[in-house]
């Protein structure tokens, strides 16, 4: 392997990477995104043979990929988790940027929704992406989702049409989608020579030179003179592409207005000032099997920003709340971001960490500022997809694994404990499927418990919750294949035999009206007794506004000491539900009124009277069911739209539109989670398995009234409330 030793240690392959230590503005840390089935992986073993890293290209198909190794991945083709690999490319072109060695750390991401939460917290530590289309198809639904992800962390990205070589490929109308549906100031760089089986190369719009290959084994670009066929459209993209970079460069806009031509170095530029500032997205294209992932890698040198271009990291001091600072450099007081957990055979419990500043060593005591506790760090190892590298200190910029961390997890922040600092943490969203899952023996029931723990502390999207009345324990997550992936690698991993049950919607509970209840807890006997005595009104919130609470309580009516007691009974009456047993959302809850008893009041007493109070008023409150609804495409030939259409209608879906992908129709429509089991089948039956569906969270709404009616019957717990 280029620049690294192999050997064995441990059972563990470690590695050595030679060259480690190279300038912060020759690092690039970048994340591959995309739609499921664009071609991430294959682009990411295409970018690791091209860097030397690997000898032999990796293949899905084949379950052969680097960066998919888990057994679950190579078995279904699919990325699971993100695989962090560092990788080295030497530029040679010229360019804005230095020439010579720069260092990649790259992290392949999943591209199934399920599996959103690994994309949300890559994209959260990441620099710069790689955001991967299907030529044939452009803009799919989880590439706007993945977009809109990258928008939220202000991530620079460049865009990648792959599968130009493929039979369907329409270079035209992926570039009209990625700026139609994306809205994206986009523009190619280079443009295919040939589409489909014919497809050779590409031209590169700013050079204006044909770089063409024979064959998928050729490892170098043949440089050509452009067609004729193509000069034309090559000139008409270069002049797109030089207006819209031009305003980014004062240069650059200068040589435009005179009607100049820019040369190489100062349209490079100007390109990269505008990826940098994330509003300019260049548009490369072909075939990411073959030796054009070349100019993929000199584009993420030449326009993906170094940590050095970022602005220095914001956060707060998480003792005074005033706003810190940090430079992404080596010289300023460490501060890192915990993005990732994993549980490795071998090391055990490893915290992945983006390093924003400082440096940090192996032993070294840090302070993690989200939970106000020091961590001393055991060893640090970098990664490579599944082999691990043991490293004595880690710099800005870069992003390594720690072992010895207990109580951080996926969002906290790492930093000196001499210069505090607390950054952004990591948003998820919440699940919307549940199943009830039970041990097959007793000896597997501790077992269970701790698989389970160790899997919800490496995925922030997965829950488990127990059923107080039935014991059940219950999991919950962000689609059908989490959970079966979550189940599966308890069995291998863990050696744990359970079985689950029928997957079931996450629906939620919430009130339509203001309400008051009195929550009264006394008890007398022998010695002292218990009184706890509050008045609570609850009121709806905005859909997704979840829980707030708080005190209006004058003139000592209750001690402060109580009010925290009372705030703990509310969140878990509510917690379990009240109607069915679901979680009740966008609620506020005010304290106003209660009383107290010098001697039998107690913190006990006041949790309970805080529970019976917002029972008592959510009875009152007109409660209702809220369901997750599904946003919906289905892609289908044209002669299966009409059953097409009328079996998604019989599932109370709400049909958005349809529009036209390459050679299918893609029907829109939200449709309840609910009404959405075994529709795969329904579907490959209808269409001859032909169609085929996506689907992602969207949002909540209420249940219709007989549905609910049904649902709360079944959970036995009341009778639904009639309202006016």
């Amino acid at each position: 392997m280029a620049g690294e030793v192999q050997k064995k240690k441990s059972a563990m392959v470690m590695t050595v990477t030679k060259d480690r230590d190279v300038p912060l503005d020759k690092i690039r840390n970048m994340g591959i995104i995309a739609h499921i089935d664009a071609g991430k992986t294959t682009t990411t073993e295409r970018i690791l043979f091209e860097t030397g890293k690997t000898y032999r290209l990796g293949s899905v198909d084949e379950g052969t990929t680097v960066t998919d190794w888990m057994a679950q991945e190579r078995e279904r083709g699919i990325t699971i988790v993100s695989a962090a690999i560092t990788t080295f490319w030497d530029l040679k072109s010229k360019s804005s940027v230095e020439d010579g060695r720069y260092r990649i750390n790259i992290i392949d991401t999943p591209g199934h929704i399920d599996f959103t939460a690994e994309v949300e917290r890559s994209l959260r530590v990441l620099d710069g992406a790689l955001m991967v289309f299907d030529g044939r198809t452009g803009v799919e639904s989880q590439s706007e989702t993945v977009w809109r992800q990258a928008d939220k962390y202000k991530v620079p990205r460049i865009c990648v049409l792959n599968k130009l070589n493929l039979i369907g490929a329409d270079f035209e109308a992926s570039l009209k989608s990625i700026k139609e549906r994306l809205g994206a100031n986009a523009a190619p760089v280079v443009i295919p020579i040939g589409l489909e089986h014919e497809h050779r190369g590409v031209v590169d719009l700013i050079r204006m030179k044909a770089l063409t290959y024979k064959a998928i084994e050729d490892n170098k670009l043949t440089e050509e003179e452009i067609p004729a066929d193509l000069l034309e459209s090559a000139k008409k993209y270069r002049t797109e592409l030089i207006e819209k970079v031009s305003e980014f460069d004062d240069e650059a806009l200068n040589k435009f207005l005179e009607g100049q031509e820019p040369d190489e170095v100062l349209l490079k530029r100007a390109i990269r000032k505008g990826v940098v500032a994330g509003k300019f997205f260049p548009i490369f294209g072909g075939d990411n099997r073959t030796v054009e992932t070349q100019l993929i890698l000199d584009g993420v040198i030449e326009y993906l920003p170094s940590p050095l271009d970022m602005p220095p990291v914001e956060g707060s001091n998480p003792k005074t709340g005033e706003k810190e600072l940090r430079q992404r450099k080596v010289e300023d007081s460490f501060s890192a971001v915990a993005f990732k957990v994993i549980t490795d055979p071998h090391v055990g419990r490893l915290v992945y960490l983006r390093i924003y500043s400082g440096k940090l060593s192996s032993g070294q005591v840090v302070y993690n500022a989200t939970k106000q506790t020091s961590e001393r760090i055991g060893k640090l190892v970098l990664l490579h997809a599944d082999q691990r590298e043991l490293i004595e200190d880690a710099f800005a910029g870069e992003i390594v694994a720690a072992v010895g961390l207990k109580e951080t997890t996926t969002g906290h922040t790492l930093c000196d404990p001499g210069h505090p600092i607390l950054l952004e943490s990591i948003t998820f969203p919440e699940p919307v499927i549940s199943l009830a899952i039970e041990p097959a023996t007793k000896s597997d029931q501790e077992k269970m418990g701790l698989a389970l723990n160790k899997l919800s502390d490496e995925d922030p999207t997965f829950r488990i919750k127990s059923n107080v009345e039935t014991g059940q324990t219950i999991i919950s997550g962000m689609g059908e294949l989490q959970l079966e992936v979550l189940v599966d690698r308890m069995k291998r991993e863990f050696s744990v035999v359970a079985t689950t049950g029928a997957p079931q919607v996450a629906y939620k509970e919430t009130i339509k009206k203001i309400a008051e209840g009195e929550g009264k807890y006394i008890r007398q006997t022998g010695g002292h007794g218990q009184y706890g005595h509050c008045l609570l009104r609850i009121e709806p919130l905005g859909r997704g506004e979840g829980f707030k609470f708080e005190s209006e309580i004058k003139g000592g009516a209750i001690p402060q000491e109580f009010i925290s007691p009372i705030e703990k009974g509310v969140k878990e009456k509510l917690e379990n539900g009240i109607m069915a047993g679901y979680p009740m959302v966008d609620i506020k809850v005010a304290v106003f009124d209660g009383s107290f008893h010098e001697v039998d009041s107690s913190e006990m007493a006041f949790k309970i009277a805080g529970s019976l109070a917002v029972e008592e008023a959510a009875r009152r409150a007109d409660m209702c069911l809220l369901e997750p609804i599904m946003k919906v495409e289905v892609s289908t030939p044209d002669e299966f739209m009409g059953d097409v259409i009328g079996d998604i209608s019989s599932k109370r879906a709400q049909i958005q539109g349809t529009e036209q992908r390459g050679t299918m129709t893609v029907i829109l429509a939200q449709v309840p989670l609910a009404e959405l089991s075994g529709y795969a089948t329904k579907l490959r039956s209808i269409s001859q398995g032909r169609a085929s569906y996506y689907m992602e969270p969207s949002h909540y709404e209420e249940v219709p009234r007989n549905i609910a009616e049904q649902i709360v019957a079944k959970a036995g717990k009341v009778e639904m409330a009639r309202g006016n």
